[in-house]
């Protein structure tokens, strides 16, 4: 049966903006090199700051296409 807590965590992600899946990243980070932590805590936060990191990539992407779009309709005219 599959974690539905990651499965819903996965979905609130998906819901974020760009600043907040980047700032909830560098606490992800900031976490994880305080360590202090065990083993099963440190790879739940790694994937959550997995999906994070991708989160922040879909939004770039999606930026760098509408600039990409802007350039080539300003290049027309």
């Amino acid at each position: 049966m599959p974690d539905t807590s990651a499965t819903d965590e996965l979905a609130e992600i998906a819901g974020f903006g760009y600043e907040r899946a980047r700032d909830e990243l560098v606490n992800v980070v900031k976490m994880l090199e305080q360590g202090g932590m065990d083993l099963d805590e440190a790879l739940a936060l790694w994937e959550r700051g997995e999906a994070l990191a991708n989160r922040c990539e879909q939004h770039l992407a999606g930026a760098r296409q509408r600039v990409e779009k802007a350039l080539a309709d300003s290049d027309r005219e």
